[in-house]
């Protein structure tokens, strides 16, 4: 009978706390990688340990609102830009943002500058931070 020992090695890897969240997102590279959520009150002090650090916090974040009877708005990603877009015409429509959904009276007319170029109207929001929440308001 031939027995043979094998010897076992943990990588010195740990995670010291966990929270479950929703949203988020993953980012990867080489063997490695970090999956995030939005909403993490963490904000602050780069976690690190050897060769890598995580900055924790709250994610840029631009939505759309849907509003009953008005069209609808498509939300698309182009490189570091956002472009936010409606069918053309939308006659009578105007386009509202609003940066905090808890403030019911937040909303605004958008002073982006509309695009139309027959089919679709957008505007473009380049290398965007914070959060944003659009609306077709009549």
């Amino acid at each position: 009978m031939l027995l043979i020992a094998f010897k076992l090695c943990a990588q010195p890897y740990s995670v010291d706390w966990s929270k479950i969240s929703g949203g988020g997102g993953t980012s990867a590279g080489s063997v490695y990688s970090v999956s995030g959520t939005i909403g993490q009150p963490d904000t602050g002090v780069a976690m690190s340990g050897g060769n890598y650090s995580v900055t924790g916090g709250f994610w840029s974040l631009i939505s759309v609102v849907q509003a009953i009877g008005a069209p609808a708005l498509t939300v698309t990603y182009s490189g570091n830009s956002v472009i936010v877009s409606w069918p053309s015409p939308s006659t009578g429509f105007q386009l509202q943002q609003n940066s905090n959904l808890a403030v019911t009276n937040g909303w605004a007319t958008s002073g982006f500058s509309i695009s139309d170029d027959g089919t679709n109207k957008s505007i473009t929001i380049s290398s965007p931070s914070g959060n944003l929440f659009f609306r077709l308001k009549q």
